[in-house]
């Protein structure tokens, strides 16, 4: 395992893109891409999904966070040396980000990583937007990472959906672990739902003082991709290599990327109510992966059986 320690010095990496504006080395975006696409309009089924309404931050268990919208998770995990922050949600969605986290009482500018799940738009598409206010490093996987810096996907149902370029500083292998002010994230590779699709996990401490792990899952949907023909190559192999792999997995938080998957309203009125623990169920994870697993067998055999 290897295991990656954030130094006090980040160096800037490469030189910006070619555009009308002069850009950090550090970034992609020009400051009119971010803008642009801050103030435009959330159209579409991001707006029929409600991926950018509001929704009150707050802390699911120890230093971990919620600083997402109302469908679409971002995860913040404070420490005294700084913090590291996961995913992005859209473009529009980065002043509510950073309002999120400021209301917690937190600066943006000490988040010292990004870290992404995959690169679709509605996960991915503020990254830039946020590297841009926190100056921090972003880390991702190497099979994501091309679709990250060009600011699309190239298959699936976000194809061709453009969103600021983020450049990805350090690449992210199974197994490697980010240590900064005594948290400890562990990076799994869990492919499928995109070809670099990331999960993390931590440890955190609940509220009755016991120590819990958490687990962030990536995504483990077909969402409506084609498995015949694979929509990239590999992708079957990749989707069952995931579910095999997450039954190995134990987790007593478990945490996804969009709301339903985890019941997120459900839990915080739980949680808000009184119930310390409403995020804690040891079973969640497995069950979860079940019914993925169960699903996507589903998709594939109604798939191949149209051909």
């Amino acid at each position: 395992m290897k295991r990656i320690i954030i130094a006090a010095m980040f160096a800037a990496i490469g030189a910006g893109c070619a555009g009308a504006q002069p850009v950090p080395a550090s970034r992609l975006a020009t400051d009119a891409q971010i803008d642009a696409a801050q103030a435009a309009p959330v159209e579409g089924f991001a707006k029929e999904g409600r991926w950018n309404e509001p929704f009150a931050p707050f802390t699911i268990a120890g230093n971990l966070h919620y600083v997402g919208t109302a469908t679409v998770s971002a995860f913040l995990i404070t420490t005294p040396d700084g913090h590291v922050l996961i995913d992005g949600v859209l473009a529009q969605s980065v002043p509510q980000i950073i309002g999120n986290i400021k209301a917690l009482g937190f600066d943006i500018a000490d988040v010292k990583y990004l870290l992404n799940t995959h690169a679709h738009i509605d996960h991915a598409g503020g990254l830039a937007g946020l590297q841009r206010a926190s100056g921090a490093q972003m880390l991702a996987s190497a099979a994501d990472k091309p679709f990250l810096e060009a600011g699309a996907i190239d298959h699936g149902p976000s194809q061709g959906m453009r969103f600021p370029p983020v450049r990805v500083d350090r690449l992210i292998g199974d197994g490697d672990v980010i240590a900064l002010g005594g948290a400890a994230l562990t990076a799994h590779l869990t492919p499928g739902h995109s070809p670099g699709c990331t999960s993390w996990s931590l440890p955190v401490k609940a509220a009755d003082g016991t120590q819990r792990q958490a687990f962030l899952h990536c995504s483990a949907t077909v969402a409506g991709q084609s498995l015949v023909p694979e929509a990239y190559p590999g992708m079957v192999a990749a989707f069952r290599g995931t579910f095999a792999k997450v039954k190995g997995i134990r987790a007593d938080i478990f945490l996804a990327n969009h709301d339903n998957f985890f019941a997120l309203a459900d839990k915080r009125r739980r949680q808000i109510a009184g119930d310390a623990n409403a995020f804690v169920n040891p079973d969640e994870l497995q069950g979860f992966n079940s019914r993925m697993e169960a699903q996507f067998e589903g998709d594939l055999k109604q798939q191949a059986a149209k051909r």
